[in-house]
């Protein structure tokens, strides 16, 4: 005889995404000609950004320095993989002189998968496996080794660290049907302890840094970073663009929540939030985050107790998402930390503020494309964006431990950038660059809390505006740099629609 089933009703994620082939990827930057070329077959979401680029000097420039890539041989045996079962890597270039015990370690970034489709094509690429991945990078910006160009960390280690996981490096989960690995965490682990062993373990300064998706993840794992290192160690964390909010888009949805819980769900972030947040959760929310880890951790089963596993409930993991937004995080993290972010961020504004699918007629195109083509209210919403990203910061800006650099600025990663971070024409608030304003807060030579006035004030900035056509798209620096990307068969990229449907959850008592 069949024993009882007892049945929920609970509401599920359906994520449709629409995605992009983009093919003869071409960038200049400033006098740099950099090239690339990137092939989407898939019709997801799979949000890059920030993607580096492979950097060849004119002859008036000088030549970057290229890294080697180091695979992490030994990461297999501790389930430390990319999303395509391949070793994770990092690049290291060692120190000298006064730097010879002091490390920077840098995390890529790279956006996130939020559904195993795009998981599936993220593995075809370097973003999900090191057999992808350039064997050589350019150290640039916050990773040269030139004082003109890096004046306090130029001679120190520096690492970067390759992102191959998809989800800020805080996943812990495998979809074994579609040979995902999502072990983001156990890369992290394992790429600290080999960096350790290469003499990090004897570092008397220690700066982890990270750009975007890898911003968000240096949040996340900045107190980690710090428990590494004696208390004698000088520990510290910067975020670069990595202030993604939980802003409400043009339609007044919630492009970057929804996919954000897609990320935590998928991947199982949830085991690695920080515990100060969860515990803020709404009560049900808890509840529902205790069961559901419970079970998880024991296998799903109890006796002859067997939950097969739904896509989650859409209420748990909007929830436990916002654990994975810096706005809820930063005033908690007991490391000093440097925010580095433009006030208006221009991958929010065209991935999640105003994305396709949030503005399914084009009318926010133009202001998309320059920002001189905004009318008022747009306008506005630029300036409220502004006003929510400053009041995320109010409590993390009352230590005086931690530093601020937020320009008024149309732009996304700025330490990476040579033109950004530290040249004559790159931005600066109160008359510093980026460079000297994050050494001075690491350093203690004086308090960084630079917030810039409301656009349009700041004339130093390097904007990016988006000049399209039907074949390509240009998006050009305001002052030394520019980027020219060509885009074919744009299908509505970064369209992400979320549809909240009815679903049962069974927990089957079977014999």
């Amino acid at each position: 005889m069949k024993k009882p089933q007892l049945k929920l009703n609970v509401c599920t994620v359906l994520v449709v995404a629409l995605a992009a082939a983009f093919v003869n990827l071409k960038l200049n930057v400033g006098a740099l000609s950099l090239n690339e070329s990137v092939n989407i077959e898939r019709k997801d979401a799979v949000l890059f950004d920030n993607d580096h680029v492979s950097a060849s000097a004119s002859p008036t420039q000088p030549q970057p320095l290229m890294v080697a890539l180091t695979l992490i041989d030994s990461a297999a045996s501790k389930g430390a993989v990319c999303l395509d079962g391949t070793p994770p890597g990092y690049h290291l270039d060692r120190g000298s002189g006064s730097g010879a015990n002091s490390w920077l370690i840098q995390l890529e970034g790279g956006g996130w998968c939020n559904t195993i489709r795009n998981c599936v094509y993220r593995k075809t690429t370097r973003r999900g496996s090191s057999k992808y991945m350039e064997k050589q990078l350019p150290f640039t910006g916050i990773l040269s080794n030139k004082p003109e160009e890096n004046p306090d960390f130029f001679n120190w280690n520096r690492v970067k660290l390759r992102y191959c996981d998809g989800a800020s490096f805080a996943g812990d989960s495998q979809n074994e049907a579609s040979q995902l690995n999502f072990r983001g965490q156990k890369i992290w682990l394992v790429a600290m302890e080999e960096l350790m062993s290469k003499g990090m373990q004897n570092a008397n300064q220690a700066l982890l840094s990270g750009c975007s998706a890898g911003g968000l993840a240096s949040i996340l794992h900045c107190d980690e970073f710090r428990d590494l290192f004696p208390t004698s160690t000088t520990v510290k964390c910067l975020s670069d663009a990595g202030m993604f909010l939980d802003a409400i888009d043009v339609s007044g949805g919630h492009t970057l929540r929804n996919l954000y819980a897609g990320v935590v769900s998928l991947q199982e972030v949830q085991k690695n939030l920080p515990k100060t947040c969860i515990n803020h959760l709404d009560p049900t929310s808890v509840i529902l985050y205790a069961v559901y880890f419970y079970l998880l951790s024991w296998n799903c089963k109890y006796g002859n107790l067997r939950i097969v596993k739904s896509s989650n409930s859409l209420s748990l993991s909007l929830s436990l998402s916002q654990c994975f937004f810096p706005q809820n995080l930063v005033a908690n993290v007991k490391t000093p930390m440097f925010l580095l972010n433009a006030a208006y961020d221009a991958w929010q504004l065209q991935a999640s503020l105003a994305p396709p699918s949030a503005d399914p007629n084009g009318l926010w195109n133009e202001c998309k494309s320059n920002r001189a083509n905004c009318n008022l209210s747009q306008i506005q919403f630029l300036q409220d964006f502004r006003n929510q990203m400053l009041s995320a910061v109010k409590d993390f800006s009352m230590s005086r431990e931690n530093g601020l650099f937020i320009n008024s600025c149309f732009a996304h990663c700025q330490s990476e950038r040579q033109d950004t971070w530290f040249a004559d024409d790159s931005p600066v608030l109160e008359n510093q660059a980026i460079a000297l304003s994050v050494g001075d807060w690491y350093f203690d030579r004086r308090t960084v809390k630079a917030i810039d006035c409301e656009y349009p004030c700041d004339s130093s900035c390097h904007n990016l505006n988006f000049k399209e056509d039907v074949t390509s798209t240009t998006l050009t620096y305001s002052q030394s740099a520019k980027l020219s990307i060509t885009v074919l068969n744009l299908l509505g990229a970064l369209l992400m629609p979320i549809t909240c449907s009815r679903c049962i959850t069974w927990f089957s008592f079977v014999h």
